[in-house]
């Protein structure tokens, strides 16, 4: 599975930002799609994941409490796409982000990661 994002850029705080990522290769076997972030001198974190379902549109999603209220994050199963709307962007959601592809294979858990994008919000 290869994973490619983009939309990252310079915003001012309040602003709003989406990221899109755009997954080929074995995609059936993906079960979540999401995106984390690293800031600088921090560990990578869970912004925000989106399961696979029944539906075109994907179905469960699990939020950062640090971004529930501000991002959402949307699949299209048919496209093998996953975005994140951002907004009301604030100084501490700075950092380079992150496309995550997840499933398990034969007793293990597999995790597929894109090249990143920077999203820097800045004044």
């Amino acid at each position: 599975v290869q994973l490619v994002e983009s939309g990252g850029g310079l915003v001012q705080p309040g602003g709003s930002l989406r990221l899109s990522c755009s997954a080929s290769g074995n995609v059936e076997r993906i079960e979540t799609l999401g995106w984390y972030r690293q800031a600088p001198g921090k560990q990578r974190e869970l912004v925000a994941s989106i399961s696979r379902s029944g539906s075109p549109t994907g179905g469960r999603t699990k939020y950062a409490d640090a971004v529930k209220g501000r991002f959402a994050v949307s699949r299209d199963n048919a496209k093998n796409t996953v975005d994140l709307q951002m907004t009301g962007l604030k100084f501490e959601d700075t950092a380079v982000y992150f496309c995550n592809a997840f499933w398990i294979g034969v007793g293990v858990e597999i995790n597929a990661w894109g090249q990143g994008t920077q999203v820097t919000v800045s004044s």
